[in-house]
């Protein structure tokens, strides 16, 4: 009866471990199956082109249950962030500046991510208010000097890629010291608050970014596309900031040639 009892105990015992062991793996699938979610620190600049970036990369990899957070920023704004310890995975700036100082002032031991070129912008000058017409961007410098009451904004040049070379552009028509001493010249925080400015009539013009343009469907009289010679190129350039599995091959997405085909839709020259 002892033996007896013995075996029954020891097979019970098989049979809870057994079904203990297929809990155990159950359970594993079911967490491989959920990612971790994926933050991203983006320039303002993104807003209209990202969300849809993400979501074709998420179709072209099959990640149904990827949970993907975007924050949108001046380039300057979120680079603090980061310096202060926000816990972002990838940071896409809208300049070279910001993700070279990370890397730069990153512990040896974390200087395996480098940045990366993943868009150049382009920078328009758009009007609701005064249309453009066969207007000549030669001209440009006579238009601001001669309406004496126009107003005109620019994103910040010390947070906003896009703002530092507006500005840049202004200097060399030798119009910004007037501008600016005439308190003609409103500063946005970002790429994104200066076009508002200027969507929403509060300011006569705004130098604004390309891609804000194509995604709203400007019409052709409200804006001219400025020569990217004329101004500092708008190189724009991302980096991994964490060990999250999917940064990577986010990034690398991005430059990939569906990913360089989304930005040139949205107004972005490509980068090689």
């Amino acid at each position: 009866m002892g033996r007896l009892t013995t075996i029954v105990l020891a097979s019970s015992f098989l049979i809870l471990s057994a079904c203990t062991q297929e809990s155990a793996t159950n359970t594993a699938s079911a967490a491989d199956t959920t990612e971790q979610t994926l933050r991203i620190a983006a320039a303002a600049n993104l807003s209209d082109v990202l969300p849809a970036i993400v979501e074709g990369y998420k179709a072209d990899k099959r990640l149904t249950n990827q949970d993907i957070d975007v924050t949108y920023a001046s380039s300057g704004k979120l680079y603090a962030q980061i310096k202060a310890g926000a816990p972002y995975d990838v940071f896409l700036s809208a300049n070279q500046e910001f993700p070279a100082k990370l890397a730069d002032e990153s512990p040896q031991s974390e200087k395996a991510h480098q940045p990366f070129t993943y868009a150049q912008g382009q920078l328009a000058l758009y009007s609701v208010t005064k249309p453009f017409g066969e207007f000549n961007p030669a001209v440009l410098t006579d238009l601001f000097i001669s309406d004496l009451n126009a107003k005109i904004t620019i994103a910040s040049p010390e947070l906003a890629p896009y703002g530092a070379s507006a500005k840049s552009y202004l200097q060399s028509q030798n119009v910004y010291d007037a501008l600016d001493k005439q308190k003609r010249l409103i500063q946005a925080e970002n790429i994104g608050q200066a076009f508002q400015y200027a969507h929403t009539g509060s300011v006569d013009y705004g130098f604004v970014a390309q891609s804000q343009i194509i995604a709203i469907k400007a019409k052709p009289e409200q804006f001219i596309t400025l020569a990217p010679e004329s101004y500092p190129a708008i190189l724009q350039d991302g980096i991994v900031i964490s060990n999250a599995s999917t940064a990577i091959d986010f990034t690398d997405y991005l430059t990939s040639k569906a990913g360089q085909q989304q930005f040139s839709q949205a107004g972005y020259l490509t980068v090689q």
